[in-house]
C-alpha cells in the first residue's frame, strides 16, 4: 500500500480509537506503529524491532530527563512548596488572572510537563477565587500558559528532539533568546485576549491593602520572605547551564541530564525527611506514565521513517503547497491524531529530519513551525482538553471555547513569527 494512504489509515484509526475508548496513548500508538508498518510492506519482524529501536531512542533521551522533573514536582507538592511559590509570585502580581497564566508559564518548563504543572497549580488557584466563574478563568490561564512556555522554550520534552534533530550545532542558548521573548510577548497577548473574551471572569475584586497584604502569601509565614527553598531546585537548573556548556563542554543531551540531575539532586537534599520517600515513589509512578505515552510516539516515529514514508510523502505534499507550510501542516496532522505535544514533536523530528524541509528553512524557524502545529487541534484527542474540562466542570463546548481556541490563537502567533523570520530574518 501507498505510505501515504497507510498514515492517513493509521492516524484515522488513532483518532477514532483514542476518542472512543479514551485508553493509554502508549496502546493506541504502538498498535498504530504495527498497523502502519504493515500496511506500508514491512514485514512483522522488521516492524517488531522499529518499534523496539524506537522506543529505546526514546527512552535514552528523556528518562532521566522526565524522572527528574515528576520526581521535582512531587517533593514540591508534598512539602506544600508549590503554594510558597505561587505566594511569591503573588506579592510581585496582585491581579489573579496574571498569577495564574503566569504560574503555569513558570512551572512547566523544569517539571517538564505542562499537564503536572496544572495539576499542581489547581487547588491553589482554587483558593484565589471562590467565584465559579472567575476560578474556571484562572485554570483556563494556566493550561494556556503552561502551553506556551512547553511548547517553546528549551529545554523541554516538546522542544528537545526538534532542537536536536534541526539545530545544526545551533546553541541552546541563542535558541533561548530567541524563543523566551517570543513566549513572553504570546503570554502577555493571551492575557490580554482574555480580559476581552472573558471579561466577566476577568474582573478583580477591589481589596484593601491590608487585606492584600495578607493573601499574598499563600502559606503561613512571613509575607516578606521569599521561600527560596522551594525555589532551588529550579534556580540549581538554570545555574547549572553555563557550568555543563563553557566549563564541562557537554554535549546538549549530556547537558539537559546533567542539569536535570542537579535539579533534582538539589530537590532531594533539601527535602524534609518524611517527604523524599512519597515524593520519589509518586514521582517515579507518574514518570512512567509520561515516559511510556512518549516513548510510544517514538516507536510510531521509528517505523514511518523506516518505511520510507518521509521521502515518499513529503515529495508529494511539495507538489501541492510550499514547503514552508509543511512542518506546520504535518504537526497540526499529528497533533489532531493523538493529541500530544511531545509525540508530536518526536514524530516530526524523525520524519522530517533529513528531508528537503531541513535544507529549505532555517533551523529556528523550522522549530517554531512544528511548535505552531502542535498547538493548532488541542481538542479530543488531547488529554489536556479532558483534564480541563474535568477540573472546570465546564461542557465541551465551553472548553472548546476557553482551551481550544486560545491554544489555537496561540498556535497561529507563533506560525505567523516564525514565517516572519524566515523570510525577513534569515534569508
Amino acid at each position: 500500500m501507498d505510505t501515504l494512504v497507510a498514515f492517513v489509515i493509521t492516524l484515522a484509526l488513532i483518532t477514532l480509537i483514542s476518542i472512543r475508548y479514551r485508553i493509554s496513548p502508549f496502546f493506541t500508538l504502538i498498535g498504530g506503529s504495527v498497523l502502519f508498518g504493515l500496511l506500508a510492506g514491512l514485514t512483522l519482524d522488521a516492524t517488531l524491532g522499529g518499534i523496539a529501536a524506537g522506543l529505546g531512542n526514546v527512552f535514552s533521551a528523556f528518562g532521566i530527563i522526565i524522572l527528574c522533573g515528576a520526581v521535582i514536582a512531587k517533593l514540591l507538592q508534598e512539602q506544600h512548596q508549590i503554594e510558597e511559590m505561587v505566594g511569591d509570585i503573588r506579592r510581585i502580581v496582585q491581579n489573579p488572572p496574571v498569577i495564574a497564566g503566569v504560574s503555569g508559564y513558570v512551572l512547566a518548563v523544569p517539571i517538564t510537563c505542562c499537564i503536572t504543572a496544572y495539576i499542581l497549580l489547581n487547588p491553589i488557584l482554587d483558593s484565589l477565587e471562590t467565584d465559579p466563574k472567575k476560578r474556571n478563568v484562572l485554570l483556563y490561564l494556566a493550561a494556556v500558559g503552561s502551553i506556551i512556555s512547553y511548547a517553546l522554550i528549551y529545554p523541554t520534552p516538546v522542544v528537545i528532539p526538534l532542537f536536536d534533530a534541526f539545530s545544526e550545532g545551533m546553541s541552546p542558548l541563542v535558541f533561548d533568546a530567541i524563543t523566551l521573548p517570543l513566549s513572553f510577548v504570546t503570554l502577555a497577548g493571551i492575557l490580554v485576549f482574555f480580559r476581552w473574551w472573558c471579561a466577566e471572569g476577568m474582573q478583580v475584586r477591589p481589596k484593601k491593602t491590608e487585606e492584600n497584604r495578607q493573601d499574598s502569601g499563600v502559606i503561613s509565614g512571613s509575607p516578606d520572605t521569599v521561600h527560596w527553598r522551594a525555589w532551588s531546585p529550579f534556580i540549581a537548573i538554570f545555574a547549572s547551564i553555563p557550568i555543563a556548556l563553557f566549563i564541562l563542554n557537554l554535549s546538549h543531551m549530556s547537558m539537559i541530564n546533567f542539569i536535570m540531575l542537579i535539579g533534582a539532586g538539589t530537590a532531594l537534599i533539601l527535602a524534609q525527611q518524611p517527604a523524599r520517600a512519597p515524593g520519589l515513589s509518586q514521582g517515579a509512578k507518574h514518570a512512567g506514565i509520561i515516559i511510556f505515552d512518549i516513548c510510544g510516539a517514538g516507536a510510531l516515529g521509528f517505523v514511518i521513517v523506516e518505511s520510507g514514508f518521509a521521502q515518499a510523502a513529503l515529495g508529494q505534499l511539495t507538489l501541492f503547497i510550499p514547503i514552508v507550510l509543511v512542518p506546520f501542516l504535518f504537526a497540526a496532522l499529528i497533533e489532531t491524531a493523538q493529541g500530544s505535544r511531545v509525540v508530536t514533536a518526536v514524530v516530526s523530528a524523525e520524519v522530517l529530519a533529513g528531508s528537503a524541509v531541513t535544507d529549505a528553512i532555517h533551523p529556528v524557524p523550522l522549530i517554531l513551525l512544528i511548535s505552531a502545529g502542535s498547538c493548532m487541534v488541542s481538542y479530543v484527542t488531547d488529554p489536556y482538553f479532558w483534564l480541563v474540562q474535568r477540573t472546570t466542570g465546564d461542557d465541551i463546548r465551553t472548553v472548546v471555547r476557553n482551551y481550544t481556541f486560545p491554544v489555537a490563537l496561540v498556535g497561529m502567533f507563533v506560525f505567523i513569527v516564525a514565517l516572519g523570520l524566515e523570510y525577513i530574518v534569515f534569508r
